[in-house]
């Protein structure tokens, strides 16, 4: 017996976007659109009425925008779906509020279908997704604060990690991706999925983009001082 197909909520206020999108995903035997919301109100509606697994979420939407619908999303105890960004960086403090918010993947619009259609299969298996575009910018910010208001190791918080488990962390603080890190330590990715698991556990984070923040504020990684 097959697998059911990922549920996907399109949310965009541009009626062509949504229609291409559900174009490029209805051609995906794995992936099914299960409604489209035209604004942010919309889509907090939708995703508590129909459950989906996972929401491409516009920003700049009336009503409501992705920002404000992905952080009420999120903080509903029932909702079991993940948020996708789509942006253009049109404004660089969109990301970091959508961050904030608990969106867990990012996107460029400009993306291929396939990037797109592996975003999606990538957020509904339970991992984040970061473009590296968007890794370079939250790498960026949080070393800057990191080297204007150094902070000590707490050995408290980091006390329950095992040796491999500090070295997986430090790796995703620097921004590379489960295959990298397997490549890195000579193991298999879904060790190195299990390992970024128990990472995230141990420290009450909610994904990869809080580990790093968390490692850089916390002296678990030194930022560089030639870094940009």
């Amino acid at each position: 017996m097959s697998a059911s197909p990922i549920r996907v909520l399109l949310a965009d206020d541009h009626e062509l976007v949504r229609a291409g999108f559900r174009v490029i995903l209805s051609a995906q035997p794995d992936l099914e659109i299960i409604g489209e919301a035209r604004n942010g109100r919309e889509a907090v509606d939708l995703a508590a009425e129909l459950h989906p697994d996972v929401i491409c979420m516009d920003i700049q939407m009336p009503d409501l925008n992705g920002i404000d619908a992905t952080r009420m999303i999120v903080a509903d105890p029932e909702a079991r779906a993940a948020v996708l960004i789509l942006t253009t960086f049109d404004n660089e403090e969109h990301l970091f509020d959508a961050l904030d918010a608990g969106a867990s993947g990012f996107l460029l619009k400009n993306s291929s279908p396939d990037d797109l259609a592996a975003a999606i299969r990538t957020l509904a298996s339970g991992d984040a997704l970061l473009s590296p575009a968007v890794t370079r910018r939250v790498l960026q910010r949080v070393t800057r604060a990191a080297r204007q208001a150094p902070r000590q190791t707490d050995a408290a918080t980091t006390a329950e990690l095992t040796t491999r488990e500090r070295e997986v962390l430090v790796l995703v603080a620097e921004g590379l991706s489960n295959a990298e890190i397997a490549s890195a330590l000579f193991v298999g990715e879904a060790t190195v999925k299990t390992h970024v698991s128990k990472v995230l556990q141990k420290l009450t984070l909610r994904d990869r983009i809080q580990a790093i923040v968390f490692a850089y504020e916390n002296g678990v990684v030194v930022p560089s001082s030639n870094r940009d």
